[in-house]
């Protein structure tokens, strides 16, 4: 048994995490660590928990506690990982692993140095819609694999206005924005289907200096894109497009990923409508022919629901196994970090406006 605390359990945790590793038997949530006392001991007793933390360095130390899951702002991460590595704990991190590239690469090497099992949370990679669709162009389903292109929505991000809860993000130190968050995971997604990005040429515009926050008469600076846009090479030869629009939302149709082959086209878009495509199920079709994903991709007990619980169990289910077979899981830390550097090279792209290779 993997006895798990979780650092920040009464936020995006809380119905991510928590019901997904509530499912698997190889887990026991047996702590967990909120920004204050009462706000803990009241997520402890919701979930049956026997430790309550405001300190998430304590809740690392306990001897309870064999894995800590780092669910907190992206800013907030790295305190969090270097205290679970001081202790000799296994962590998994939700994504981004740190507000940079810079930080992302001394957590790595970090994580490497203390010999503990780490994993980041970006849930495409364990989606079955995408491990599907990877395999149908391995098999050339579509024949030889010419261009990529996706169009997602970007929402909350990048709009006129924002909630009041995310206007840190406008500071791009906090590293929590448009492209760090929501063109990250679905660039995640689309490398998991279609292989590595090994060059980029980027625009990052933005088109709101002041946002209004939602629900107030005030305005907050923005200093962050407001959309993503980019071309690239994949390192399978096939091109690729991506534009990411940032809006106030509510998320309509989420996004349409199209796969350009020699001989059919492959049309992916949310099963559920307004569902982000690192998140749920797709509807999937090869020409005009509708493809459904077979049963045997979706690995986790049927009481998990589709989407963010599901794929995240996925991972957890990786990290038991790598755990007993003493190796790392994927995506690990090193997944992160060259996740990390695609950023960075789109940044770069962006400032500059070259194209960049991908380190």
């Amino acid at each position: 048994m993997i006895r798990v605390g979780v650092v920040g359990a009464s936020g995006w945790a809380d119905g991510s995490h928590l019901p997904a590793l509530a499912a698997l038997e190889a887990f026991e949530v047996t702590a967990v660590a909120t920004t204050n006392q009462p706000s803990a001991d009241r997520t402890a007793a919701t979930h049956g928990v026997r430790h309550a933390f405001a300190d998430a360095a304590e809740l690392a130390e306990h001897p309870d506690v064999d894995l800590v899951v780092v669910s907190v702002k992206a800013s907030g991460h790295a305190a969090v990982i270097r205290a679970a590595l001081k202790a000799g704990k296994h962590v998994v991190s939700e994504w981004p692993l740190g507000v940079d590239a810079d930080q992302a690469r001394e957590l790595t090497e970090a994580a490497v140095a203390a010999g503990v099992v780490h994993a980041v949370v970006l849930q495409g990679h364990h989606s079955p819609s995408a491990r599907f669709v990877a395999d149908l162009l391995a098999d050339d389903r579509i024949g030889a694999f010419e261009s990529a292109a996706l169009v997602a929505e970007g929402a909350p991000w990048g709009g006129s206005r924002i909630w009041p809860n995310l206007v840190f993000g406008l500071d791009p130190s906090e590293g929590t924005n448009i492209l760090t968050i929501m063109a990250g995971h679905f660039l995640a997604a689309l490398e998991r289907v279609a292989g590595p990005l090994t060059e980029v040429s980027a625009r990052l515009p933005r088109t709101h200096d002041r946002v209004l926050v939602a629900g107030t008469e005030q305005t907050a600076p923005n200093a962050t894109p407001s959309h993503v846009l980019l071309h690239g090479l994949l390192a399978g030869g096939a091109t690729a497009s991506v534009a990411v629009h940032g809006g106030n939302g509510p998320i309509q149709d989420a996004f349409v990923l199209k796969l350009v082959g020699s001989d059919a086209t492959l049309t992916a878009t949310p099963a559920q409508r307004g569902t982000f495509i690192h998140w749920g199920d797709w509807d999937i079709r090869i020409g005009d022919d509708p493809v459904a994903v077979p049963d045997t991709y979706r690995t986790v007990p049927t009481e998990v629901r589709s989407g963010p619980p599901a794929n995240i169990a996925a991972l957890y289910q990786e990290v038991a196994q790598a755990i007993a077979e003493d190796r790392q899981p994927h995506p690990s830390f090193e997944t992160a970090l060259r996740h990390h550097r695609l950023l960075e090279a789109i940044e770069r792209s962006a400032a500059d406006g070259t194209a960049q290779k991908i380190a």
